[in-house]
């Protein structure tokens, strides 16, 4: 890592293993975000009062461009962390997710989820296993019994308000719905 890197023990005295690991962890860091400014790392030993259930504390604080990264978690169920090297890669792991997270934000990557569409049910072939949904526009998607949520084919009324997704690729009947879900008892008057 070509920028400052700042290493602090508490309650301990520095060990050249542990701040080995700590730099190596540190200069994977920029697989994630390559433009982290500066990196200051804490290292809390457990108190010495206690012979069993002692835990490393590791706090990571990064500097980025226009913000800060923080990992500060003193998870005290995690009895994993009576070894401070599997303290330290839970950090750096933390660390790395909320990089990836801010970086994706930086970029202005965001996850983009289609909202399902609306409908009514136009027909039912119950006895066959499928019916056919009617859009705002006129098309008419097929669904199979097994694209139904919480509900079943039986039971479906035409004219009945469903919302759905429809797939990217089209059955022998034209485009499908993958997931359908009735909306309620509600009727489209058309």
């Amino acid at each position: 890592m070509k920028l400052p890197l700042q290493i602090t023990f508490k309650g301990m005295d520095p060990s050249p293993a542990i701040e080995a690991r700590i730099r190596e962890r540190a200069q994977k860091l920029e697989r994630f975000y390559d433009r982290i400014m500066s990196c200051r790392v804490v290292v809390e030993a457990p108190h010495r009062h206690h012979y069993k259930g002692n835990l490393y504390h590791i706090a990571l604080d990064l500097t980025v461009p226009r913000g800060e990264i923080v990992v500060n978690r003193n998870d005290e169920r995690n009895h994993a962390h009576e070894d401070v090297h599997v303290a330290i890669r839970d950090a750096f792991a933390a660390a790395a997710r909320q990089l990836e997270d801010y970086g994706r934000k930086q970029r202005g990557d965001v996850k983009v989820h289609e909202a399902p569409e609306h409908g009514r049910i136009a027909r039912v072939f119950a006895y066959e296993g499928y019916g056919f949904i009617e859009t705002a526009d006129g098309l008419e998607v097929y669904f199979h019994q097994n694209a139904l949520v919480d509900s079943k084919l039986e039971t479906l009324d035409v004219g009945e308000l469903v919302r759905f997704v429809k797939s990217d690729e089209e059955s022998e009947k034209g485009p499908q719905a993958t997931t359908v879900q009735l909306l309620g008892k509600h009727r489209l008057v058309g």
